[in-house]
């Protein structure tokens, strides 16, 4: 067999038509250069992620949420082109889009609704920015920190550094506590009970102390001591206090308990614990002699 039939019997099973597309034969050929062509595209938005975009971006002074928003944004826009100009490689038309929408549309009335609820909703988070990475939230039973907002799923780390994969509409649909929206700080409140034995401008003054000496309390933000209630055997105490910074509640709230132990006891002040007082009431005597008649 000479190269040229060799050749012809190439060119014979590369223009092979596989299958039509609104009336658009699609051969071995034009599929190898979609697939080549849309490969090329998925790299250089990779590319254009990793490399460009945020080392352009992280000089800007643009908050870590928009910086994300925005390289998402750019990443699926290079994508969508790398798509319209493949199928223009292989001769399909824009008019063609028509029938994959038409097939999508089909797919959507058999099941896809939750794909499509995910995809759309993470339109929303990337443009309307509810929440963005580096955002402390609560999502039902769940609180941690986003670390990635895909198109069709957002990623929580718990406190326990568990990664928690929830979708895009759990966000929209449902209610979501975001810590770190608009403004960081959040007031820290600590409930403490003292005995009705103390002196209460001590225990104000101890607890303000306690607050005072905390790097991490705002010194800016008002520090106030309250006496919520009368309770059975002691005084309801609160401590109001701020933090910059929600990721570090927990933490602060441990250290401002511990310090309240140690200044309590420097001033003398008691931390009452539970008391019942039991009273025992004689009953009616009972007489145990017999009786004979």
């Amino acid at each position: 067999m000479t190269f040229s039939e060799v050749w012809q019997k190439f060119n014979e099973v590369i223009h092979y038509p596989l299958f039509s597309i609104n009336q658009t034969q699609i051969t071995l050929l034009s599929t190898i250069i979609f697939i080549f062509v849309i490969t090329g595209f998925i790299l250089l938005a990779k590319l254009l992620r990793r490399k460009v975009l945020k080392k352009i971006l992280s000089k800007m002074n643009i908050a870590e949420g928009m910086r994300f928003a925005l390289i998402r944004i750019i990443n699926y826009i290079v994508l969508f082109i790398g798509l319209i100009i493949s199928l223009q490689f292989i001769g399909i038309d824009l008019s063609g889009l028509a029938v994959v929408l038409g097939f999508l549309s089909v797919g959507i009335g058999f099941g896809l609704q939750n794909i499509t609820s995910n995809f759309i909703s993470g339109l929303i988070l990337l443009f309307e920015r509810p929440i963005q990475v580096g955002d402390r939230v609560t999502i039902g039973d769940t609180e941690g920190d986003v670390t990635d907002i895909k198109i069709r799923s957002t990623t929580i780390k718990t406190l326990n550094n568990i990664s928690i994969i929830v979708p895009n509409s759990e966000f929209i649909s449902g209610r979501v506590t975001n810590w770190s929206h608009g403004d960081k700080k959040v007031l820290l409140r600590l409930n403490v009970g003292v005995s009705y034995n103390s002196n209460l401008e001590t225990v104000i003054k101890a607890l303000k102390e306690v607050a005072n000496e905390n790097p991490y309390v705002l010194k800016s933000e008002n520090i106030s001591v309250r006496l919520s209630e009368f309770g059975a055997s002691e005084w309801n105490m609160v401590l109001l206090c701020w933090l910059d910074d929600p990721k570090i509640y927990y933490q602060v709230e441990s250290e401002l308990n511990c310090a309240i132990v140690e200044k309590f006891r420097k001033y003398g002040i008691e931390i009452p614990f539970p008391q019942r007082d039991l009273h025992i009431k004689s009953g009616i005597p009972i007489n145990f002699e017999n009786k004979t008649n």
